[in-house]
């Protein structure tokens, strides 16, 4: 089988594969409002000249197309091994009024940095789970491997409680061997302080951590008005309540917790990213594009 990863081959599946596809490559070529706006598809094997630099490993044909310089780069100073963690607990199927669910949201993302990063040539490995480790997909740099994390990601349904502080503890320490780049794709409902402890867990063993929690605007804004039951997406609990005097209480609460991560993540150096799923998938891809670009340059 060819080392090289051919998009090509995505056109005879349907479905999340080409998604990915479609949203990474409008991404690259400036069809959405990329802060890489001009480079060319393969910008991921460049980095932006700096003083120093050889003349000689300029890419001519780049600064053509975009009036800026662009060094390039060797396949060896790209490759990497990055883990995606992704969550498929039952608070990750609520949808509100957004077109995608948490999950739909967490499947487009998990395959969009799939496609990015197998096109870069690096190995790709993807983990499920809710409160316990469900698939687990070993990471291999072949062209295929996107086709084999989409159909993982699409066989799931997410149903369970989750457990987010043991579960990244286990995966760690059972999967994490060598240095990688670990993309956490969660929620984040759960205990800080627990998490915390598994976050650090991560950074013990010197990976490099992005932590990428998904909210639905509900979840953000809560503007509900009207007298509601609202039940538990990981269990049956069913509640009555009057929105109105919940709302302050909610926010306050999702705003300590959100400063607490914040903070966890600022001591570990851990990348944080919060995503509404409303929002468009480039601001995810230029978060992680601009880390990428950062540490090469």
């Amino acid at each position: 089988m060819s080392s090289v990863f051919d998009p090509t081959e995505l056109k005879r599946f349907g479905g999340l594969a080409l998604q990915a596809r479609q949203v990474v490559e409008g991404f690259l070529t400036g069809s959405h409002r990329s802060p890489y706006k001009g480079a060319s598809i393969e910008f991921a094997e460049h980095r932006q000249y700096s003083p120093g630099d050889e003349i000689r490993h300029i890419d001519w044909r780049a600064y053509g197309k975009t009036d800026k310089y662009f060094v390039k780069e060797y396949e060896e100073e790209t490759n990497l091994r990055a883990w995606l963690v992704v969550d498929a607990s039952g608070s990750m199927k609520y949808r509100g009024k957004s077109p995608l669910s948490k999950w739909e949201f967490a499947q487009q993302a998990a395959a969009a940095l799939s496609y990015l990063l197998l096109h870069q040539m690096d190995a790709v490995g993807l983990i499920l789970h809710d409160s316990t480790i469900g698939s687990v997909l070993p990471t291999k740099a072949q062209p295929r491997q996107l086709l084999r994390i989409c159909k993982m990601l699409e066989s799931v349904t997410p149903q369970r409680d989750t457990g987010l502080s043991l579960v990244w503890t286990e995966i760690a320490k059972r999967y994490l061997r060598s240095r990688s780049i670990v993309i956490l794709i969660t929620d984040i409902f759960d205990d800080a302080a627990q998490v915390h402890r598994a976050l650090q867990q991560f950074r013990y063993q010197n990976q490099e951590v992005i932590l990428l929690q998904i909210l639905a605007p509900e979840e953000v804004e809560f503007p509900f008005t009207r007298p509601s039951e609202f039940r538990s997406l990981e269990g049956k609990d069913l509640q009555r309540i009057q929105p109105r005097q919940l709302r302050d209480e909610y926010l306050r609460r999702l705003q300590e917790h959100t400063d607490e991560i914040k903070r966890i993540t600022r001591q570990l150096r851990i990348d944080y990213l919060r995503m509404r799923t409303d929002e468009p998938m480039d601001r995810l891809l230029g978060a992680f594009l601009r880390r990428r670009h950062g540490q090469r340059g």
